[in-house]
Formats: C-alpha cells, structure tokens, sequence
C-alpha cells in the first residue's frame, strides 16, 4: 500500500468536492430510489431493487477509495520546487531530437493527468526522463515498447 500520494492544492479541492457530491447529493438520491424500490412489493422478484441496492453498493465502493486517496494525499509544497530543472508541476517544451517536432507537457501528480490539456502524470515513462533536467540537456528515454527517444529541453515553466 502506499504510503502518500502527492496532490496539488486544486487537485484536493477538487477531490473534496467529489467526495461532498457523492455523499451529499448522490447516496440521498439512492437511498430513496431503494424507499422507491421498496414500497413496490415484494423485493424477492424486484428487479429495480437489486439494480438500486447493486449501484449502492458501487456508489459506497467508490466513496471509500476516494476518501482513502484522500487521506493518503499530500499536498505538493510549491516553495520547495526548484524553477530551473525539470520536476513535479513544471511544464516543460522539448523537442524531439528523434522524429523532429516539438511538445508542451505539464508533470503533475498521477490522479491529474490529462493528456488533452497536456498534462502528464509524474510516473510516465517520458516525466520521468525529464526529471532533474535543465533548459539545453537531452534526456534519452525508453518507452515500453524497448523504443529509445532523444528530447532536449527547450524551455521550463512553471504556471500554476
């Protein structure tokens, strides 16, 4: 089991928030389908019933595990961050040394990656390749495939 995770400031709101839904909005909402379920009859032949107690049972599953990762959360201390390598919420411009072509990924903690905002876990192959670099360094990474790229660093930001 691990230990922690790290999450950023937004990322626990974020989670906080989900949690508040779910057990404020969306277990009332099934506690009375179940009432609803109930008042039918018989529950030996009440298919509903056993669909709404089923989707209660997963609402409570994932209420768990989201309270567990909140309590096993971190949040990432961005004063302790060095500005000049690569590391965690640093968005990063590197070029492709191998095919050509240049890309813009954000690191961030592995619950708030986001491929189409350009945001890539911390734990992926090619973050952590980057890691601890600086603007000019190559960094050689092999992919899962056993592909070997070559991306030097263009370009280190950090936004949020």
């Amino acid at each position: 089991m691990k230990k922690f995770e790290y999450i950023t400031e937004k990322g626990l709101k974020k989670l906080q928030k989900e949690i508040e839904r779910l057990e404020n909005i969306e277990r009332p909402k099934i506690s009375m389908q179940i009432a609803e379920a109930r008042d039918k009859g018989d529950l030996s032949e009440n298919a509903e019933y056993d669909a709404i107690k089923e989707a209660q049972g997963l609402l409570e599953m994932n209420i768990a595990k989201l309270k567990k990762k909140l309590q096993i959360a971190r949040v990432i201390d961005e004063t302790k961050i060095k500005k000049n390598r690569v590391s965690i919420l640093s968005t990063v411009r590197i070029k492709n040394l191998t095919y050509g072509g240049e890309q813009i990924y954000t690191l961030v903690p592995e619950g708030e990656a986001d491929l189409q905002s350009g945001k890539i876990s911390i734990n992926t192959p090619i973050s952590s390749g980057l890691l601890g670099k600086q603007v000019g360094e190559t960094a050689r990474i092999k992919l899962p495939n056993n592909m070997v790229l070559d991306y030097e660093i263009l370009e280190i930001a950090f936004n949020e």
